[in-house]
């Protein structure tokens, strides 16, 4: 009977301590920090692809094609009255076109911080406020008007063998008699 009266003690005093471990540890959870910003608490918007004509002396050079990635809060974004994406593209466009002296045409020349910098400043100056924390760079590419060509002239010609040969394999359809 002694038995029983001490594994019943033994039982409540670790019910007991375990209650009370686990309210500490519940309650030193909500002392915490919240994570840093890059870690959690911003939501991401990913463009589609971006295809901005670069025009020199008059003349298309080439085009700029890019994919970004932008970090806002989401409480901002939910306050915007115009699409995320639309507002991002119209000023991408804006930027580019504003900014004659960004060269496309080679990777040296082109400094991604100052583009980057230059395109959330863009866009929070249109805004009035802080909306973009960080412009991320998904894919950037320049295409001349010589590569276009040639890329162009490479699938017909790629395209009219593939069409030939693939026509080889058909049989002639049966001649109808004149009925």
């Amino acid at each position: 009977m002694i038995k029983f009266i001490v594994a019943a003690l033994w039982l409540c005093a670790v019910a007991i301590g375990a209650v009370f471990y686990s309210f500490q540890t519940a309650s030193a959870k909500m002392d915490a920090p919240p994570p840093p910003a890059f870690l959690g608490g911003l939501d991401s918007i990913k463009t589609e692809i971006v295809s901005v004509p670069v025009v020199r002396d008059g003349q298309v050079a080439g085009y700029f094609l890019t994919r970004l990635v932008y970090t806002i809060e989401p409480k901002k974004l939910a306050a915007l009255s115009v699409p995320a994406e639309a507002l991002i593209i119209d000023q991408v466009y804006s930027y580019i076109y504003a900014n004659p002296d960004l060269d496309f045409a080679g990777p040296d020349t082109l400094d991604l911080d100052v583009f980057r910098a230059g395109i959330r400043t863009k866009i929070n100056d249109k805004v009035g406020e802080d909306l973009v924390h960080e412009v991320l760079i998904e894919q950037v590419d320049f295409l001349s008007k010589e590569e276009i060509r040639d890329n162009t002239i490479r699938r017909r010609l790629q395209a009219g063998t593939t069409a030939s040969e693939m026509s080889k394999n058909f049989k002639e359809p049966p001649e109808a008699d004149g009925h």
